[in-house]
């Protein structure tokens, strides 16, 4: 039996101790006449607010490989690529978040003419996916991101004939990792907490997560710099710049000013200059920004990010209020801190700002069930940032990999061999049904 299959065994007998005491109601909708579940951060001044509307408008756009396909008028897609627009990725419960219901890949694979085969990992009611391999042919790491697609057959694409990687015998030889789209709104305030407030915020929980035998979170760093890195599934991006460039160029393939070089090297396929996305000399499609129309995609893509406002929470009822101590009591909050603080702001309104991600921003141990194998970084194939859980209430997917739709399996995989949260999964199997029906509709009311 190997480590993953022990992982595995042990998460099903969590799962299977306490199966049936308590039920996942599913994601919660908008209220009807509540605010929008897209909109700016509250106290910003009225530029600011038309730089988010104008990057909100960048980010919904769709690519093509050179724009010259009606309503696909963003250029620059591929050669390889995972999804033709940003809002298609982080979508629901609306444009900023994560995996929709129905997964737009599987109508990307053949837009245009293209020619792909969908993997087996990628279904239509499945979510939003990224694959990665662990190890090259020769054994040595790789980790790195194999996109989905190729432009080749499309009508905008003449003389490419490159192909998908092979996804079926990375699939059976257990090389393929996959990760969905992490929701993106109110990055700009994690972005603003300082290193100092993550750090003094973890040290409080130090305690409490010895009692729980969970090792103290770990920060991944800036290779250069040496500041905390707090972006992406392991914490491995810096900024929300850094997060959008990267992105545009591995999801999308689009090359731009923080990216600059393609990642497929076949002549036949580069239709476009590089960079392809880059800082504009001339407004040339006004909107009611000029810094947006002046600025790349990315710094939009940025824009859009940083300007977002944080998920409101449901208004609390007596379960609610119940399962937010026992979120406490069973050390879930240990490392879901709730509440951080930014620090000196250059945007309205925003400077010592207290907000409840509930996240401590560490990498943690999750054990051999969800490891992935993937350093990234400081974070080993076993570590991964803790997921915030602002917005959870609306999630369709969970788990870095999608392997989960409801909360209480979501939450049973979090215990394997190696797990830091294996006392705390305990502490939750061991609690009166009420008090886990409770918890999980705090969770559903993030």
């Amino acid at each position: 039996m190997t480590k993953r299959q022990a992982g595995w065994l042990l998460a099903g007998l969590f799962l299977a101790s306490s199966a049936g005491a308590q039920t996942d109601p599913g994601p919660r909708p908008a209220p009807p006449n509540g605010p929008p579940l897209v909109g700016p951060l509250r106290g910003l001044g009225s530029s600011e607010i038309a730089l988010f509307n104008a990057a909100l408008t960048r980010f919904r756009e769709v690519d093509s490989v050179s724009g010259t396909i009606a309503g696909e008028t963003g250029s620059g897609l591929g050669p390889r690529f995972n999804l033709n627009s940003c809002s298609g990725c982080h979508a629901y419960p609306a444009i900023g978040g994560s995996s929709p219901p129905v997964n737009p890949q599987v109508k990307v694979a053949t837009l245009d003419g293209a020619q792909n085969t969908l993997p087996s990992f990628i279904t239509a009611n499945g979510p939003v996916r990224e694959v990665r391999f662990v190890s090259n042919p020769d054994g040595t790491a790789d980790g790195g991101v194999h996109d989905l697609f190729v432009i080749s057959g499309r009508h905008d694409a003449p003389g490419c004939k490159i192909v998908q990687p092979d996804f079926a015998t990375a699939v059976a030889q257990h090389n393929a990792v996959f990760r969905i789209p992490t929701p993106l709104f109110g990055a700009g305030l994690v972005e603003a907490v300082p290193d100092s407030n993550l750090i003094d915020s973890a040290a409080t929980q130090e305690a409490l997560q010895a009692s729980l035998g969970i090792a103290s979170g770990v920060f991944n760093h800036s290779g250069n710099d040496g500041t905390i890195t707090r972006f992406g599934w392991k914490a491995q991006n810096k900024s929300v710049l850094v997060f959008a460039g990267e992105a545009y160029n591995v999801e999308q393939g689009v090359t731009n000013e923080a990216f600059p070089n393609e990642r497929e090297t076949d002549p036949n396929c580069q239709f476009n200059g590089t960079p392809e996305d880059r800082t504009n000399l001339a407004d040339g499609a006004p909107s009611q920004s000029p810094a947006s129309d002046y600025s790349s995609d990315i710094v939009n893509f940025a824009a859009f990010m940083r300007l977002s406002a944080g998920p409101l929470p449901a208004p609390a009822t007596p379960s609610t209020v119940n399962g937010q101590h026992v979120f406490a009591s069973t050390g879930c909050a240990a490392c879901h801190t709730p509440s951080q603080t930014t620090g000196k702001s250059a945007y309205t309104g925003q400077s010592l700002v207290s907000f409840a991600p509930y996240s401590d921003f560490a990498l943690h141990d999750m054990g051999t069930n969800l490891a992935d194998g993937v350093t990234q970084g400081e974070a080993s194939g076993n570590q991964f940032r803790t997921a915030p859980l602002w917005g959870l209430g609306a999630r369709l997917f969970f788990l870095h990999d999608g392997r989960s739709t409801n909360l209480v399996d979501a939450i049973h995989q979090h215990a394997s061999t190696g797990s830091e949260a294996n006392a705390v999964v305990t502490k939750f199997n061991q609690l009166a049904p009420r008090d886990q029906q409770d918890l999980v509709s705090f969770l559903r009311s993030l």
